[in-house]
């Protein structure tokens, strides 16, 4: 585990702009096609390097603040017949 916390910290800006590259073609620069193993520790390294060198709204995966769509709204288009009572239902 060490050597990867070591390799983390020589990742350049350079070296982390390849490896995304890499991972998003799914080949190395030189044409290589990236193995599943190669894939994945490719993945973890970046995720790693961003952790360290980059604002979590630039990090990959961010996906900003979530908030349910339903609580900002009260009127619904369709009435909620699961919740209903059962006299209120329709057969």
């Amino acid at each position: 585990m060490s050597a990867f916390l070591t390799a983390i910290e020589n990742i350049t800006p350079e070296i982390y702009e390849n490896l995304k590259l890499a991972i998003e073609l799914g080949k190395w620069g030189d044409g290589r096609k990236l193995s599943p193993e190669q894939r994945d520790l490719c993945m973890q390294a970046l995720i790693a390097w961003e952790i360290k060198n980059l604002p979590e709204e630039q990090r990959t995966g961010y996906m900003g603040a979530q908030t349910c769509a339903s609580s900002k709204s009260k009127t619904r288009e369709f009435p909620d017949l699961f919740l209903a009572e059962a006299s209120e239902t329709r057969h």
